[in-house]
């Protein structure tokens, strides 16, 4: 059975869609949504079997893969993560919501969930509207990973309409949050005593100075 291809709208979207792809998630549906950057894949972080398809379908090893997680806030973080120094916390605040993510030293909840024995999680707190909501609505983050487009150009699939005619066999929802970008998020490493910028992606690292 195809994917379904749902229409939602940043500004307001709307609360009977949201519960109705909400509810695909939390039954192990895979879903493919909007961010302020590229669109991503992504799915409940507790559910395994709804991790090992997102795995297949890119050809991964989730238990070696840099995974992160769409949290709706800052106040989500401390489920997943050790002890974050000021500095790294006030750059945090300064980034999120927006284009970055953070890799931090994760907790013992996440190789629980993620069934490995990863020391790092990837944390992304959108400037969007569309995966917040869902976020919220889920009660627990959602696990997350970028659409690559398999054009030499063009790194990230953009247009929601081919990337549902690429995936509609693969996934439960295509959302459909208007054309996205082709430039990812700017990705800090800031486990050690420096923090180290590992791709230059939409977020200026200068900002968080």
């Amino acid at each position: 059975m195809p994917a379904e291809f749902i229409r939602l709208y940043e500004e307001n979207p709307e609360p009977k869609k949201v519960k109705e792809i909400v509810d695909i998630l939390r039954d192990g549906g895979v879903v493919i949504y909007p961010t302020d950057t590229v669109y991503g894949m992504g799915c409940d972080i507790t559910n395994q079997r709804a991790i090992e398809r997102i795995a297949k379908i890119k050809g991964i090893n989730p238990k070696k893969h840099n995974f992160s997680f769409i949290c709706a806030d800052l106040s989500d973080i401390a489920q997943y993560t050790r002890v974050i120094t000021k500095p790294v916390f006030k750059m945090m605040k300064k980034a999120f919501p927006g284009p970055f993510t953070f890799i931090l030293e994760a907790n013992s909840t996440v190789p629980k969930i993620l069934h490995s024995n990863k020391k790092t999680v990837g944390i992304r707190v959108p400037n969007h509207n569309i995966p917040r909501t869902l976020v919220q609505e889920l009660g627990q983050p959602i696990l997350t990973t970028s659409i690559h487009d398999e054009d030499e150009v063009v790194e990230y699939s953009t247009d929601p309409e081919l990337i549902f005619e690429k995936y509609q066999h693969l996934v439960d929802v295509v959302i459909d949050g208007g054309y996205g970008q082709n430039v990812a998020s700017t990705i800090l490493n800031c486990t050690g005593d420096e923090v180290e910028v590992i791709r230059e992606g939409l977020g200026n690292v200068e900002d968080l100075f």
